[in-house]
This record gives C-alpha cells, structure tokens and sequence, in this order.
C-alpha cells in the first residue's frame, strides 16, 4: 500500500476546494475563491488557483502510481 505524503495529503484537500469551488460556480454562478480573496488579494486568488491545478496533477499521478502497482 501506498503511503500518503504531506504533499499528496495537501494536494488532496486542494483538489477537494477547487471541485467544491467548480460546483458553486456551476450550481449558483458563485466563485467562493474569489469572494474569500478577490479585490486586494487578487494575487493570493490567481496563486491558489494555480496551486489547485498543480494539486490536480498530483493526484492524477498519484491515481498512475496506484493502479499501476494493483496490476504488478
């Protein structure tokens, strides 16, 4: 079994904030990232959008690593 790194643990919650994010945008055309840190903070908001997507990636490998190692 794999073991979660502290990394790979931060990028899940990441992960879970942006897809939380992208259902009140698509449900309710409300951005809760932006509210939070948009207007003076606008480059914490643009910062944590990317750090969400390269959480994104993490994770896919992660999902990589796993399932190449059940087949092995």
């Amino acid at each position: 079994m794999y073991k979660l790194s502290i990394i790979d643990k931060i990028s899940f919650i990441l992960v879970i904030i942006g897809a939380l994010n992208w259902g009140l945008v698509g449900l309710f055309n409300f951005d809760l990232v932006q509210a939070l840190f948009g207007g003076s903070l606008q480059v914490l908001t643009r910062i944590l959008y990317i750090l969400v997507g390269v959480a994104g990636i993490d994770v896919l490998s992660l999902l990589i690593k796993a399932k190449s190692k059940k087949f092995k």
